[in-house]
């Protein structure tokens, strides 16, 4: 529908670029917070995903910062793969779930493996990370 009175929504000038994008991923409000309060220190770096790994699921009774979590674990877990392992890069696909994408052109949803880490705990952050790293 177009309303002319209306104007045009204003889009997020970070999501213009790669960089942008990254940087709007990476914020994972929820899971800084969670992490903080057990003092745990998120750098992006792998130590930290070890880190999360040992964190108490608290947040499992709630359904609702369940789902929240988890989305904010694949992306932080998404973040710290693109930050660090050489030729990865965020791609959104069609639907608009973001993914990271490996120089040989693996992608890998980490969305998905943020909702397993929060409900179940495996696989582990980190262990998902390792594994990307030597792909």
């Amino acid at each position: 529908m177009n309303i002319p009175f209306l104007g045009r929504r204003r889009e997020e000038p970070r999501a213009q670029d790669a960089e942008g994008i990254g940087d709007l991923l990476a914020d994972c409000d929820l899971l800084r917070s969670q992490a903080l309060e057990e003092g745990v220190r998120l750098d992006d770096s792998a130590v930290s995903l070890e880190r999360l790994d040992q964190m108490l699921p608290r947040w499992r009774g709630d359904e609702e910062i369940l789902d929240w979590l988890g989305n904010d674990a694949g992306l932080y877990l998404g973040t710290v793969i693109v930050r660090t392992v050489p030729g990865a890069a965020w791609s959104i696909r069609p639907d608009g779930q973001p993914v990271v994408r490996l120089a040989t052109g693996r992608e890998f949803d980490v969305v998905a493996s943020g909702h397993a880490w929060a409900a179940d705990g495996a696989p582990e952050l980190s262990q998902l990370y390792a594994e990307v790293a030597e792909a």
